[in-house]
């Protein structure tokens, strides 16, 4: 379900791999972004879109704790980027959606035994009804007490842009009614489930009084355009492996505005799509963009414009389109937006 495919992809990731070391001599520089990781399911091999094997989670762990990055809340990284505060260099937070058994029985103990936490984001209702395979209300309890991080992600997890405002007003009140009557409190951050949304999704969620929110589009977490659209890289069995990992954690951001079409349902496809780069981003000649379905876009530089064009309409149901540019130290920048074709 949350597959990153680019044809281009394996030429990508040799680049990204080859120069990850080259930077690691500046990890405690201060820095305006983090990277935030994105898991659903630990060791449940039937289900391998949302599941990373427990093997590969191991050593996603090792590589964090090892190497000269610095893994911290959720909450705490959205504080220092919407205070302007710097934060450590190769800054990464940790989070799983959905409340699944093996979050609780799989990641927790490991984890804690890194002395690492994680943000679960849950949708209250399966745990309401103690569906088989959710955590319980007492697991998420004991999750809690140990200092890690509670979101929402409503109350029946539905696709959001496709039922009316009113439908997902409810959605975040009864959802945010459960969590103070069971956990005493309310979220104040958000994952959209199936990272879906449009623009009136994201404006009931700000208006709702979350902080910020996160969908499931790859790239580095800065909030130049807003905290609304936070991106995540997503881990799964095909797409967990170390050279996978390694390319986010190292990652920089991209930061774009101006971003157009502004809503990502799109009632034009293939979308006349295109952002404006900020003045830091000074290899615009280098950027390049990738689909799975057409590999490397045409991408038309002017000034601080990009305009990428598709030869052919956007498929499937999450389809997305990932950028990429050099970035200082052998590093590369990373900006993904995920589509919805109607």
């Amino acid at each position: 379900m949350f597959k990153f495919q680019f044809r281009c992809r394996a030429t990508i990731l040799g680049l990204v791999t080859a120069a990850l070391l080259a930077g690691h001599a500046a990890h405690s520089l201060a820095a305006d972004y983090a990277t935030i990781l994105m898991y659903h399911r630990f060791g449940e091999d039937r289900y391998p879109s949302t599941n990373v094997t427990l093997e590969q989670f191991e050593e996603h762990l090792e590589i964090l704790a090892s190497g000269p990055y610095n893994v911290m809340p959720l909450d705490e990284v959205v504080e220092h980027l919407q205070a302007g505060e710097p934060l450590p260099d190769r800054s990464v937070a940790i989070t799983i959606d959905d409340a699944y058994l093996s979050v609780f029985k799989e990641a927790f103990p490991r984890l804690k035994e890194r002395g690492f936490t994680a943000t679960l984001f849950i949708a209250t209702r399966p745990v309401d009804r103690n569906l088989p395979g959710y955590m319980d209300w007492d697991q998420i309890r004991e999750w809690q007490a140990a200092g890690f991080g509670i979101g929402s992600q409503t109350q029946t997890h539905p696709h959001m842009h496709r039922i009316p405002i009113e439908d997902n007003r409810r959605e975040l009140q009864v959802s945010n009614e459960r969590f103070l009557a069971e956990l005493g409190l309310r979220p104040t951050l958000f994952a959209y489930p199936y990272g879906e949304y449009n623009r009136a999704v994201r404006e009931l969620v700000r208006n709702t009084g979350f902080e910020a929110a996160f969908g499931q589009n790859s790239g580095v977490a800065h909030g130049y355009d807003g905290f609304f659209e936070l991106p995540r890289f997503a881990l799964n069995e095909q797409y967990g492996d170390r050279s996978r990992l390694e390319t986010a954690i190292n990652g920089l951001p991209l930061k774009v505005n101006q971003i157009v079409p502004e809503d990502v349902v799109l009632t034009t496809n293939p979308p006349l799509y295109g952002f404006t780069l900020s003045a830091d981003m000074d290899q615009e000649r280098q950027l390049r963009c990738f689909n799975s379905k057409y590999g490397k876009l045409d991408v038309a530089i002017i000034g601080r414009r990009a305009e990428i064009r598709m030869p052919g309409p956007l498929v499937g149901k999450r389809p997305r389109v990932n950028c990429t540019m050099p970035g200082p130290e052998g590093r590369w920048r990373w900006f993904g937006r995920q589509f919805l074709p109607e």
